[in-house]
Formats: structure tokens, sequence, C-alpha cells
């Protein structure tokens, strides 16, 4: 008698839509830069040695690769900070050494397989990026999702019935290109003059919490900016202890992509000490305690960041979850998502969450999918990621919120409307009585649309 195992076939890897196979993470070598060269493991490691070597500029940029990039790519980069960039740019030394990372050092190769980089693309963008016809849509705003609007004191968005977001500071270790906070966060570009927190952050914050302990319906708290990371550990410790200090806040979550694009801030022994004591209570009050970090292609998980994650999770930390943006050029195909869910996931003990569809903010026309596309990259990505893992692709919709990209209420493909409708009001609609009864719209790319659909956005303009 043959074996069972003899005669069923099994299901060829070769033959699937997608091959999975176990890569190690790597930490790209940042000597090959001209700048970098002399630069030890120990000030790699080194938190503030980062911060200090941030790169700010294209002086700097120049500073640090040499003439491994051609005046064609400054050209370009020149033409964008003056043009169309909403962010300044601020990209940390671990960022940057995961762009590029196996390109051969001459200056014409280089060039192209940095302009080729996804994540340059999103931490470093050109002019030759940008959607030629249509760079903004008509739609887009600098607030797309209108979280000034809902603030209840200043930074504190209570935009959901049982959960809040505190933004304590405007800055963050990092400036991503597509930020959706762009018309708060950061210096003020040619294009952006940003909008400014008023209040001292002490003052900001003890209106959060006497805010929080007279709103008992609010159970969940996310920490953010900005990057928590750019909050004194004391201050932010302090605040996250009276935070814990509230019966009613069962979930507590800490937003940082400093955790991908600085780890070394999350390894300095004195965060991680105050990490262990805010865990430790979370613990004892039964409060859930979770990081959210930002990572948006499998070439930013590197042995660093398995490192910081590992940390905060060997600290008492319940999740860390990823919650990354879906762009065209950086991730939007099902191998790049799933190339990085499998890292996060299987090598850097980071669980895939969240992609976002690209927020309307202006100017971001050329990262931003269509509804149907994202639809489609959902499908795609099924059944290869256990299900507690496998991201969920949602729409955050102005006025409405995060929904799962099937859960649109009605599409016109030919002029890229989808429609959605909501199940709760936000603190600006108390009043309202047709909250949730109203068809929100929201946009698709017009680069998507088919002839017909771009002739009529045309005349429109």
């Amino acid at each position: 008698m043959t074996a069972l195992h003899d005669t069923t076939p099994g299901l060829r890897p070769d033959l699937q839509p997608y091959t999975y196979r176990r890569r190690e993470l790597v930490e790209p070598d940042w000597r090959r830069f001209p700048g970098w060269r002399e630069v030890t493991e120990a000030q790699w490691r080194d938190a503030q040695w980062q911060r200090a070597h941030c790169v700010k500029n294209a002086k700097q940029l120049r500073a640090l690769v040499g003439d491994l990039l051609t005046e064609r790519f400054y050209d370009d980069l020149a033409a964008d900070q003056q043009q169309l960039a909403t962010m300044s740019m601020l990209v940390p030394p671990q960022m940057l050494n995961t762009m590029a990372p196996d390109a051969p050092l001459t200056p014409e190769a280089f060039t192209e397989a940095f302009l080729a980089d996804p994540v340059r693309r999103y931490m470093i963008p050109v002019r030759s990026d940008r959607d030629p016809r249509w760079p903004s849509h008509p739609h887009s705003a600098r607030d797309s999702l209108h979280e000034a609007e809902m603030w209840v004191v200043e930074g504190l968005t209570h935009r959901y019935p049982t959960k809040v977001l505190a933004e304590l500071v405007p800055t963050c270790p990092q400036y991503c290109g597509h930020c959706t906070r762009m018309d708060l966060v950061g210096n003020s570009t040619p294009q952006v003059a940003k909008h400014k927190l008023a209040l001292k952050p002490a003052d900001r914050q003890d209106r959060m919490i006497d805010y929080l302990k007279r709103t008992p319906g609010v159970r969940d708290v996310v920490v953010s900016g900005g990057d928590v990371a750019n909050v004194p550990w004391p201050q932010l410790e302090s605040f996250l202890m009276r935070l814990l200090d509230i019966p009613t806040v069962r979930d507590v979550r800490l937003a940082t992509k400093a955790l991908a694009g600085m780890p070394q801030h999350w390894l300095q022994p004195k965060v991680v000490e105050g990490l262990e004591r805010v865990a430790r209570t979370a613990a004892r009050r039964g409060v859930n305690l979770a990081i959210h970090t930002h990572v948006n292609h499998a070439q930013s998980v590197t042995p660093l960041v398995a490192e910081a994650a590992r940390t905060a999770l060997e600290a008492g930390v319940r999740d860390v979850r990823n919650q990354g943006v879906l762009m065209r050029g950086v991730n939007a195909t099902p191998d790049d998502l799933l190339d990085l869910c499998f890292a996060l996931q299987g090598e850097a003990g980071v669980l895939p969450y969240y992609f976002y569809m690209c927020d309307m903010i202006p100017n971001a026309e050329h990262w931003r999918v269509a509804v149907w596309e994202a639809q489609q990259l959902q499908h795609a990505i099924m059944g290869y990621l256990p299900g507690y893992a496998t991201p969920r692709i949602v729409c955050d919709v102005p006025y409405v919120g995060k929904r799962w990209v099937h859960q649109l209420n009605e599409y016109d493909r030919e002029l890229g409307i989808s429609y959605w409708t909501k199940n709760y009001r936000t603190g600006i609609e108390l009043d309202d009585p047709e909250a949730l009864e109203r068809r929100y719209p929201y946009y698709d790319p017009i680069s998507t649309l088919p002839e017909s659909g771009q002739k009529w956005w045309s005349d429109q303009s």
C-alpha cells in the first residue's frame, strides 16, 4: 500500500501567486556612505548620535553621500521643496541607511537606484515623483480628517465615542512626506505655514487629563503627536501614569514611528526602565498597554528594529503593532505588502495591524490608490498570514472614520467617488439628526479614472 503522502500532491510554492521564503533581517552597512565611513557601531547605536546626525537639507545630504547623487537629483529635490513639499526634510541616519541598500556605488547607478527606492519615495520626495497633472485632488485639505474641528481641548481629538487621540507634541524624529497631520507637524515649508499649539505642554496635558476624568465614556487613549519619542521621557512617563490613574481608561496606545526610524531611542536604558515601570502599573490596573509604530516597507525592518520591538515586549508592553500607509510606488503590490508583513510578524515580533489608504492631503495624489485597488490588495493578501496577523486595509473617510475598504455604501467607479455611512456621531454632530443617514464621499485619485471620468473632473475644474 502506498503511503498517503506519496500520492497526495503538495501545493507547489512555485505555482502560487506569492511564494514565502524566510529572510533574515539585515542591517545595511552605513559605512558605504562617505560621510559615515568612520562611524562606529557604538555611535550608530547611540540615540543622541542619531538625532544629532539627522539629514535636514540638501547640503547635509551632499556631505553624507559625496558624489553618489548627481546634480539631476538635487535639482529635482530643490524643485519639490520649493513648489510642492508639505513637510520639511528630517531623516534619521537609521532611516536613510535603509534606502538603496544594495545600489552600485557609482553616481549614475546609485542615483537611479535611489530615485527608485520605496523608502526614499516617501521620506525624501522629489518633483518628478508627483502627479504632473493632478498633484492635489480638488477635494484635498490640510487637515483632511478634520481632527482639529473635534478637539475638546487643544490637541485632544474626541472623534470616536469611546476613543480619543492625544497629540502631545507637534514634532517627530522623522518627517514623512505623506504625513496626515501636515498642517500641524514639523517646520513650515514654502507651501505650508504650519499651525502652532498655543498652550504650554504641561497646561495642555493638565486639560487633557481633566477632560478624561470628566468623560467616563472614553476607555481608549492613543498618545501621539507628532511622535511620543519626542516627548522627554520623564514628562511622558508622568502623563502615562496620570492616565493609568483614571479608572475608566482601559487601553493606552503609544504612537511612534521611531521604533523603526530611530529604534535606538527605544533601546536607551532610561527609556526601557521607564517603560517597565509604566507596563507594570498598567498590568496591575488591568490596562492594555501597546506600542503602535509605522513601517511601510520591508527594507526598514532591520535587526535593530526587531531588537527594539522585543525589548518593549520584554519590558511588559502587551503588543507592538504596525499601522502602515498604503502608497503607490512604496508598497501597493501584494508582494510588497506580504514581504513587509512577514518581516514584521515573523522576524521582528511586530503585529501587522492596519494599512491606511493615504489621506487626501495636498500634493499626495501620486501616492494614493483608488478604493478598488485597495480592495484588490486586501483580497490578494488573504490566506498567507495567520488570521490575527493579516492586516486590514482601511479608508479613513473624512467625518466618518476608519472603514474597511469593502464597507462602502455605493461606488461610482467612473467618477471615482465612493459613498460611506457611519454608525456614531462625533462631538460636532451631536445635534445633527441626519448624521447616521448621510452618505459621506471619498475620492479616488483622478489619474486612476477612465478617460470619461478624468474629463468630467477637468470640466469641473
